[in-house]
């Protein structure tokens, strides 16, 4: 069995623990190596699992690999990408794609001019509620959609995500990309216009922690989505991600994180949850990996990750400015 080489560039995102731990559970999948000019931040995945580390990821991309996995600060995407594809590797990219609607187009041309795929990392796809509401989307079951009402509110998580320079931005741009690119996906059509607001209200931070992203699609659907960090670190769970869509002919409320036990106990003090549900993690890394053994299109491709993304980056535009954007037209 031929398998797929995969290398990792940068550990600084937390979903690159996942995507590894997904990586080394198929057979037909080889993990190269790992790059990261933080030796101690991948030490636990890279020298302690026996897989090379790179200290420099142009060498990583100097090997053999068919395909590299880039979980770097959002600030890097563009540069690692143009480098992975002109070195003729797939691409893997954490979201958001990028930082800019130019420098998003760029890296998807780039990659279309060496012939490798680039697939952007929105793991909510994955998830069965949402794979299921799909499903009922296409079969007509609620008609045809009016309206749309999403969350994704989570933890503030700090680090280099509150650094402007290296995010891009805070919650709105963190979080209003998943599901609007479930939005897009459930509808079929693309976002035309954004109103937002962004603000600070829930953490002592400079960059935005909340905000509501209102958007009208070119087939007249209109959505809104809170994006907030605004979670406190004792929430059961790292955040949420809900989507009520409605039809002509019914609703659908999507509870993505609803698979979990609800668990009192004397011995923490408080109620916790009990996670057992989907890995949506483990579903993107799987469909990624067999659309490069099989020479298929990846399902979620740059496209959908640069639509997604100039989204949040128009909703910063709306708050600034307090008018809606209107988005350009895309072929």
């Amino acid at each position: 069995m031929k398998k797929v080489k995969v290398g990792f560039i940068s550990f600084a995102h937390m979903h690159a623990a996942s995507y590894l731990f997904g990586m080394l559970k198929r057979d037909d999948v080889e993990v190269i190596g790992i790059a990261d000019e933080d030796a101690e931040r991948v030490r636990p995945y890279s020298v302690d699992r026996g897989i090379p580390y790179y200290a420099d990821y142009n060498e990583l991309l100097a090997q053999e690999l068919d395909a590299v996995v880039i979980c770097s600060e959002n600030a890097r995407h563009a540069e690692i990408t143009k480098r992975a594809a002109a070195a003729g590797k797939h691409v893997l990219c954490e979201k958001p794609l990028g930082l800019s609607e130019a420098e998003m187009l760029e890296m998807i041309q780039v990659c279309k001019d060496n012939g490798v795929q680039l697939m952007t990392a929105f793991p909510c796809r994955y998830i069965t509620s949402v794979r299921q509401a799909k499903e009922a989307i296409d079969a007509g079951q609620i008609g045809e959609i009016l309206a749309m009402k999403g969350t994704n509110r989570g933890t503030m998580p700090g680090g280099w995500f509150i650094e402007r320079e290296k995010s891009g931005g805070g919650a709105v741009l963190d979080h209003t990309v998943h599901v609007m690119d479930l939005m897009h996906w459930f509808t079929g059509s693309k976002a035309e216009e954004v109103y937002a607001h962004a603000e600070t209200l829930f953490n002592d931070t400079e960059i935005d922690d909340a905000g509501m992203v209102h958007v009208k699609f070119a087939n007249g659907v209109m959505a809104v989505l809170d994006p907030s960090w605004s979670r406190n670190r004792t929430f059961p769970t790292w955040g949420d991600v809900t989507l009520e869509i409605i039809g002509t002919k019914g609703v659908l409320n999507i509870d993505s994180f609803a698979q979990k036990n609800d668990v009192y106990s004397d011995v923490t003090g408080k109620a916790s949850w009990s996670f057992w549900g989907d890995d949506m993690d483990e579903g993107l890394v799987n469909s990624f990996v067999e659309s490069i053994r099989d020479g298929k299109p990846v399902e979620i491709t740059g496209e959908d990750g640069y639509l997604s993304a100039r989204v949040a980056i128009a909703a910063y535009e709306s708050a600034s400015t307090k008018r809606t954007v209107q988005l350009k037209p895309q072929g």
